[in-house]
């Protein structure tokens, strides 16, 4: 029975402070690994020993499998979790640690090579008699050979990245003019995300479920399943809400996928925590889709429901005891749903988001878990995945659990970057979700046309709150200076001001109806107005009074910018009354601008070059996603600024596009 006293968590962010949270309290000394750009980082905080591993880049930190040993024999660590994503199915990674003598905290080296690879494990799982999407898993890999595949299995059609996950390296193909150009797709999306270009094809099953179960294996044969998690709203391929137990389940149906799930993990004698996942489609019939053979993002929600805590299973199966319940000991209680927050900006196509983390305070509220990995003043950087945290909540039913969640999702402040609270605060609330209808064509089919996904003005109770704070600020600045710089008397001249929001400006005029420390101000917003009272602010919270209602508002003051927690979430504004006549106007459509902080992955256009409208023009990659950027009109390319391989900040101007005469 292998014995160990000191973990290495291999991995950043929330999981590993999830990790940290439970090896902690089981006793064990905990080291954490860090990039520079991590280095004041929670993880590392909250870690006993801490260790530099490398630059940002994850290629040359955290993927580095020879400095995560070095750092775990230099700390003495005898054992490594990995959590998920980075080294956590990497069959070289558990190789290395076999090696060094430290034991590692997962499946076998065999079954995270077989599973790993999309391909190898569907063939293996046909082998084991586990019901397969029909499709092409062969290992030739050429355009023609994929090209006649795909004719054979008929459109749609899915392709997927062999060593995938996250939804990197997979389309969705209509028809066959669209395929090759999805393939050199996906092939270089899997390439830079994986490390392999291979790919697999699939028949597109329509609407089904996405349903997961649990299982766990030790290391004297024991196999169980731990129900299920029905993660169907999806977007990109990517899971946006996870809940357990599936809506659909019957006691029948739970049978059968869960003993296909433990056939699945017995035929590669699994040991450790793996999730094998289906398509279940509207018959009932289910198809196996992948096994990870880790911890998953969404494994709260089971521990939630079965009363476990499933790293505290992972370290127990790693050091050779056995399960500690029976299949038959298991059960499931009530209701459990996790959505996760994202550094992303849903109005305009979910871009990924970077900047200061300003102000973060997690809504701790009866029934809700927050998994998170985030401390004030951190920087989100556009090196990692753009989850910035994981809200769980727990009910007696479902609906008090979808309740329960929405209200957490809104209350949570987040400030510096823009999250996408209110993206699943609406979807949550929505009809066809809370009935327990949505599959995965759920946010297609019936969120399309959500407010959060379309860019939004501020109300105009936010707009007059901004500029309460920002007289108020002015205020107390020339007070401090002494006399009465900030007094003005009712009836006296309106204070200007113009907020810029993005590349819109919004002119607001506030009267001073009455002064002092609690100011009753009446704001111009057009045609409309608005009156409030500013009943205190002390640089984090803001109370006030709008039309006889007290409200609280999280906000953050830094010179000309102003941050407001306001309904869309996270609102940004500067100052701009003072800005000299004829400045910058917001850029033309002509000058196309990195959305974000990333690397040039190619760039597909010269100077002089004719372009037209929506032309592909520069790709690139950031948070792990590659990111098209296209001509906004027809015309002559002006000056190219970038190269392949450079790194970009966010709005730096990469193409300029000289509109073509009409």
């Amino acid at each position: 029975m292998a014995a160990f006293n000191k973990i290495l968590i291999a991995n950043r962010g929330e999981i590993a402070c999830r990790v940290m949270r439970t090896a902690q309290a089981l006793g064990y000394r905990t080291v954490a690994v860090y990039s520079v750009a991590d280095a004041g980082a929670r993880h590392v905080q909250l870690a006993d020993e801490a260790v530099c591993i490398g630059p940002a880049q994850v290629n040359q930190s955290y993927l580095l499998i020879d400095n995560i040993i070095a750092a775990a024999q230099k700390t003495g660590a005898d054992a490594i979790h990995p959590g998920y994503g980075f080294l956590s199915e990497n069959a070289d990674f558990a190789r290395a640690c076999e090696a060094a003598g430290i034991v590692f905290i997962g499946p076998t080296v065999e079954a995270i090579h077989l599973m790993g690879s999309k391909r190898l494990s569907k063939i293996a799982m046909l082998e084991a008699g586990v019901p397969c999407i029909p499709g092409y898993e062969g290992a030739a890999q050429d355009d023609d050979t994929l090209s006649r595949e795909a004719a054979r299995i008929g459109y749609p059609l899915m392709i997927k990245a062999s060593a995938g996950g996250g939804g990197r390296g997979m389309r969705l193909v209509h028809e066959s003019g669209e395929l090759l150009a999805q393939i050199r797709t996906a092939r270089s999306e899997a390439q830079n995300a994986f490390g392999s270009g291979e790919l697999i094809l699939e028949r597109a099953v329509i609407r089904p479920r996405h349903v997961e179960i649990q299982v766990f294996g030790d290391q004297h044969g024991n196999i169980v399943y731990l129900g299920e998690r029905d993660c169907s709203v999806q977007r990109r391929h990517q899971k946006v809400v996870e809940e357990a137990p599936c809506p659909v389940m019957t006691p029948e149906l739970r049978k059968a996928m869960g003993e296909a799930a433990v056939k699945a993990a017995a035929s590669v004698n699994y040991v450790g925590a793996g999730t094998v996942e289906f398509l279940l489609d509207q018959s009932g019939e289910f198809f196996f889709l992948e096994m990870n053979t880790r911890l998953q993002v969404e494994h709260p929600v089971t521990e939630l429901i079965t009363g476990q805590d499933l790293v505290a299973w992972q370290i127990r199966a790693a050091e050779g005891q056995p399960l500690p319940l029976q299949q038959d000991e298991i059960r499931l209680t009530g209701h459990a749903m996790e959505v996760r927050l994202y550094a992303e900006d849903s109005a305009h196509n979910f871009l990924p988001q970077t900047g200061e983390v300003l102000r973060w305070e997690p809504a701790l509220l009866d029934g809700i878990r927050i998994d998170h990995g985030l401390v004030e003043g951190q920087a989100v950087s556009p090196f990692y995945d753009p989850m910035l945290a994981k809200v769980i909540a727990y009910g007696a039913t479902r609906d008090e659990a979808r309740r329960k969640l929405a209200r957490a999702v809104e209350d949570c402040v987040l400030l510096g970057v823009n999250g996408n609270q209110r993206f699943l605060a609406n979807l949550l609330k929505h009809p066809e979700f809370a009935a327990g209808n949505a599959t995965t064509a759920f946010i297609a089919e019936h969120f399309a046309d959500d407010p959060s996904l379309t860019p939004q003005a501020p109300a105009a109770s936010e707009l007059a709150t901004a500029c309460a704070l920002l007289y108020q600020a002015s205020a107390d600045a020339r007070a401090h200076q002494g006399g009465l710089a900030g007094w003005r008397s009712s009836g006296s001249a309106p204070w200007r001001f113009v907020l810029k929001q993005g590349e819109h400006k919004h002119e607001v005029e506030l009267h001073v109806l009455e002064s002092g420390q609690q100011p009753l101000l009446r704001a111009q917003i057009g045609e409309g107005q608005v009156d409030l009272r500013l009943l205190a602010s002390d640089g984090r919270w803001a109370s006030l009074e709008l039309d006889g209602i007290r409200q609280r508002r999280a906000y953050h003051l830094k010179g000309e910018q102003l941050w407001l927690y306001g309904h869309a979430g996270n609102l940004e504004f500067t100052d701009v009354t003072h800005e000299p006549a004829g400045g910058q106007n917001a850029a033309s459509s002509g000058t196309v601008k990195a959305p974000m902080d990333g690397a040039i992955v190619e760039v597909l256009v010269s100077e002089g070059q004719q372009v037209s409208k929506g032309q592909l023009l520069v790709v690139l990659e950031a948070m792990k996603m590659e990111h098209p950027l296209k001509a906004g009109i027809d015309g002559v390319i002006r000056r190219v600024g970038v190269s392949q391989g450079d790194q970009v900040k966010n709005r730096q101007v990469l193409v300029e596009i000289e509109a073509a005469e009409a």
